[in-house]
């Protein structure tokens, strides 16, 4: 893997905490709640109590716009052409992590239907779906990977061609499978291409001479990456208080609604976990499989939930929030303990590339 600027997807997403285990050490520090997380729930308090409504609706629901726009503009910016090719040699891989988040998250999320309403509220079963839907984070699938000692390079193009294909492919799933559910607008596709997919495409097209300088700044952008979003949130729920969200996400509905994410997120990394060994694929392999193929882009999600759902969008992203705190506390454990593990011989030959065996 060549050197190459932040791929798109969740570049201003929290990094993941904690380090590599020392071997022989099997004391596994306490998961804590992740600042950003935090910061969002903040935001979401401070738009509970004070809302832009009347003649501040408008201002900050333009500035919502053009935060969402700048972040995919700068998404593109980073991405590398050439990373992105260097990267196919390993498609295998990909097309595992992609099969996962695109065809097995969305059909356990069809499955949940029947949990509707004993389990899961109307009201909040299109935001599970939705979360379903989106692509793979970036930023925080490379720190576990790392931490476990997998493959990296391949966890960054994973991420990569998940964020790629989410453009599309999620505002397309969310019309066939949620059209039913939630209302969109024929219109909101219009304002997909204009607000995501142009940005995206016309900062791409500057990364030759813009991408080294955005590289030199990564702290910075992080920080810009962060406040966009917590903007967009604050404007959702800004439009979600004039809705009485609160009113229909009571706590016993969100613990439930935890409960079933959990149970989601279970499901999935026992199935990559033994989809990946059945391939064949390395050790190396299987730890990135695992760590791509059973996240959620929080920074993706959010702003396609703005422009989807516009003033709905409130009560949409909560089931992503809340999912986002938990794959970071799960998978932070994971990561630290899996080190300590013997590696897994599966019989019979390889049938993936074998990878480089983790430091």
């Amino acid at each position: 893997m060549h050197g190459t600027a932040s791929p798109p997807g969740t570049p201003g997403s929290p990094t993941t905490p904690g380090s590599p285990t020392t071997p022989g050490r099997r004391r596994v520090r306490p998961p804590r709640i992740d600042p950003y997380v935090a910061a969002l729930f903040g935001t979401v308090g401070v738009a509970a109590l004070l809302p832009a409504t009347g003649a501040a609706e408008a201002p900050v629901g333009t500035a919502s716009n053009l935060a969402i726009a700048g972040l995919f503009f700068l998404y593109g910016a980073r991405l590398s052409s050439r990373a992105a090719v260097d990267g196919l040699r390993h498609w295998r891989l990909h097309l595992t992590v992609a099969g996962s988040t695109f065809v097995l998250f969305p059909l356990l999320g069809l499955a949940a239907r029947v949990l509707v309403p004993d389990v899961i509220a109307p009201d909040l079963y299109p935001g599970l779906l939705f979360l379903c839907l989106l692509p793979t984070t970036v930023q925080s699938a490379i720190g576990f990977t790392a931490i476990a000692r997998g493959n990296v390079a391949a966890a960054i193009c994973a991420g990569t061609y998940s964020s790629l294909l989410g453009m599309l492919v999620t505002p397309f799933l969310a019309a066939v499978l949620l059209g039913s559910a939630v209302a969109i607008p024929a219109g909101r596709f219009a304002v997909i291409g204009a607000e995501l997919l142009l940005p995206f495409l016309a900062g791409h097209a500057l990364h030759g001479r813009i991408g080294p300088l955005l590289a030199r700044h990564g702290r910075l952008l992080g920080l810009v990456d962060r406040g966009s979003v917590l903007l967009v949130v604050y404007t959702a729920f800004s439009q979600g208080m004039a809705q009485g969200i609160w009113f229909r996400a009571t706590v016993p509905r969100l613990a439930a609604l935890l409960a079933v994410e959990a149970a989601l997120l279970a499901v999935v990394l026992a199935a990559t976990a033994a989809a990946s060994a059945l391939l064949g694929f390395g050790r190396a392999d299987r730890v990135a499989i695992v760590f791509s193929g059973s996240k959620k882009s929080l920074v993706n999600g959010l702003p396609m939930a703005a422009v989807l759902f516009g003033s709905r969008a409130g009560l949409t992203v909560l089931p992503l929030m809340m999912f986002h705190q938990l794959q970071l506390v799960v998978c932070a454990v994971i990561a630290r303990r899996w080190p300590l593990r013997r590696p897994v011989r599966v019989p019979g030959p390889s049938l993936a590339r074998p990878s480089r065996p983790g430091p």
